[in-house]
């Protein structure tokens, strides 16, 4: 199924670790479908086992397809299951693994689990990018539900990030809130706004009227030249 397309490097493109053979997204959730009909019966441990074998494959595919075939089974996945996705986290690189990993997978886990959440406010404030980003794309689902108290408690002291991978996460997650409870949202840009980083700002306002976007943008750079004045 790989079609790789002549001249484009999809390994720099998705910040792989591994070689990226150029199989398309729908088709590897085809192939996690077909896995999934045709192995109704398999116990969860061998559902495992299979998903593990294919994330210490040798491609960026395999572990994609991993993380396919355990979005399957997600409502049967536990404790033991979410502290060996951690352990994955920090086997990730680059947006592609990441986003899916956390985004598609462990955000589906994070409901109704006080101590996951606990987790990701910890993953916050590690020293490798990737899993500071892994914790905001994990929030999708939080988000989705309505729940922006705990999103934007996780968000908000990542709005200083160093890192422009984070930066941007955090402007997704805000454009995600604005999506759910715009009037939240706007309470939160009018405290913060100056404090984003402009790639943050530009996308969490995305949703904004063409109106509100100058709006947020001249308060940001009124309190940036009030902040440097003092």
């Amino acid at each position: 199924m790989a079609r790789p397309s002549p001249g484009f490097d999809a390994r720099a493109y998705l910040g792989s670790p591994l070689p990226v053979l150029g199989v398309r997204s729908p088709d590897l959730r085809g192939i996690a479908r077909r896995f999934d009909r045709e192995h109704r019966d398999l116990p969860p441990a061998a559902w495992w086992s299979v998903a593990r074998t294919l994330w210490e494959g040798t491609t960026f595919e395999e572990r994609v397809l991993a993380v396919e075939l355990l979005k399957r089974r997600r409502r049967r996945l536990d404790d033991r299951t979410w502290r060996r996705l951690d352990r994955w986290v920090d086997q990730v690189s680059g947006w592609g693994l990441t986003d899916d990993l956390a985004g598609g997978l462990l955000a589906e886990m994070v409901p109704g689990h006080p101590e996951r959440y606990r987790d990701l406010l910890r993953w916050s404030r590690a020293p490798d990018l990737w899993r500071r980003r892994a914790s905001l794309y994990a929030l999708s689902r939080l988000i989705r539900s309505g729940d922006l108290p705990k999103a934007l408690r996780l968000i908000d002291p990542l709005r200083k990030d160093p890192e422009r991978w984070v930066q941007r996460a955090v402007g997704t997650w805000l454009r995600g809130c604005w999506t759910v409870d715009p009037r939240r949202t706007r309470r939160y840009l009018a405290r913060r706004a100056a404090e984003l980083a402009p790639v943050a700002l530009t996308v969490a306002l995305e949703h904004a009227t063409p109106s509100e976007r100058a709006r947020f943008r001249r308060l940001a750079r009124a309190r940036r030249r009030g902040s440097a004045a003092r």
